[in-house]
Formats: C-alpha cells, sequence, structure tokens
C-alpha cells in the first residue's frame, strides 16, 4: 500500500482553464433614444395619442348616455301610451290637459330623433386639402378603400416612413373626431331639453288629473 505524500506547501497549484459558459447572452441594449417610441412613432405624435384618447372616450360615453336616455324616453312613452286612453275619457280633461298632451309627444317625438342623431355612425373626410395624404390610413373609412391587405400595408408603410405626413393623418383623424364629438354634444344637449319638457308635460297632466278628480271628490 503505498504512502500519500504530504503535499509542498510551496508548491504553485495549477487551476484548470474556465470552460466557456453555455448560458445565452443578453442581446445588447437598443441605441433608439429614449423619447421615441419605436421607429416610425416621433415624440411630437406622442400628444396627438393621448388627446385621440379622450375623444374617443368623450364619444363612447356620448353614445351610453344616448341610449340610457332613449331607454329612459321609451319606458315613459309605453306607460302614456298606454294610460293616454284614460286621459282623454276622463271627465276633467280641459284645454290646458290637451295642451299638454299636444307638447308632450312633440318633444318626445323630437328628443327621439336627436337621440337617434346622437346614435347613427358619421363620417368626415378631412383629407381634401393638397398637403394631406391621399387616404387616411388610421380608420375603418380609409382602410377598406384597399383593395387588398398588401397595398395597405404597402400604403401605411409608405406613408409612416415621412413623420410629417404621419402628423398630418393622425392630426387630420383628431380633427374629425372633434368635430364628430361636437355634433353628437349638439344633438345630445337638444335631446335632454326636449326629454325634461316631455316628462314635465306628462307630470302637469298627472297633477290636473289629480286635482280635478279631487275638486270633484270634495265638492260634489
Amino acid at each position: 500500500m503505498e504512502d500519500k505524500k504530504p503535499k509542498d506547501p510551496t508548491q504553485p497549484v495549477t487551476v484548470p482553464p474556465a470552460t466557456p459558459s453555455s448560458a445565452p447572452t443578453s442581446p445588447p441594449a437598443s441605441a433608439e433614444p429614449a423619447e421615441f417610441a419605436s421607429k416610425h412613432v416621433r415624440s411630437n405624435i406622442a400628444p396627438i395619442f393621448f388627446i385621440i384618447q379622450s375623444e374617443q372616450l368623450i364619444l363612447q360615453r356620448t353614445d351610453q348616455k344616448a341610449f340610457t336616455l332613449m331607454s329612459l324616453l321609451g319606458v315613459f312613452m309605453v306607460f302614456f301610451i298606454v294610460h293616454f286612453p284614460k286621459v282623454i275619457a276622463a271627465d276633467n280633461f280641459n284645454y290646458l290637459s290637451g295642451l299638454m298632451v299636444f307638447l308632450y309627444f312633440i318633444s318626445a317625438t323630437l328628443g327621439l330623433i336627436n337621440l337617434m342623431m346622437v346614435i347613427v355612425p358619421r363620417v368626415r373626410n378631412d383629407l381634401g386639402h393638397e398637403d394631406l395624404p391621399e387616404v387616411n390610413a388610421t380608420f375603418f373609412g380609409g382602410i377598406t378603400q384597399f383593395g387588398n391587405v398588401l397595398d395597405y400595408a404597402k400604403y401605411l408603410a409608405d406613408t409612416t416612413d415621412d413623420n410629417e405626413n404621419t402628423f398630418k393623418m393622425f392630426a387630420a383623424q383628431l380633427y374629425a373626431l372633434g368635430h364628430i364629438n361636437s355634433y353628437k354634444n349638439l344633438h345630445m344637449r337638444r335631446a335632454i331639453i326636449f326629454f325634461g319638457i316631455a316628462i314635465l308635460s306628462e307630470l302637469i297632466i298627472i297633477m290636473l288629473m289629480t286635482w280635478g278628480l279631487t275638486w270633484s271628490a270634495l265638492f260634489r
């Protein structure tokens, strides 16, 4: 059995060479400036995205208000139509009641028309200026003008290669959204006014009927 000789402490220790690591190396950091979101989106276009998002949110809320108000108006109209024969056949039906009935139907009809004008989809085309792109490729009205997806992709790539054309294209979309929201809010305000007149006239009719029944019951 061989004796193990103690190692000499003065003898240098050899270190085996390091093997190359098989772990994947991380890709190099992008040299793209921080204020640029991508190759085609520059910092001067970023505020337009926030404004477009805000305008679209206003548009959605206006449509939701119109649907809610139309539902309420429909409920009140059904209620009034069901009880309309009783109103006409009442003994205390007078000229004021007839005027309120006429006012109710007129205001309810005008309110319904204005609510429909709010809900009906509306498209604007503000690209008639010579400095603007020929087609706005950011909404369905412009997208559907292309025959196939390859033509649309080529046009979109050519347009977004130019920062100025990209800015004008999104600015045109924002301008159109602003006018659409103004149009919707105008009819929404009118619808609210006519809705209030209709409800007020219906309440007056109910009050007149109640007062007539109470007066006849007390002083008959």
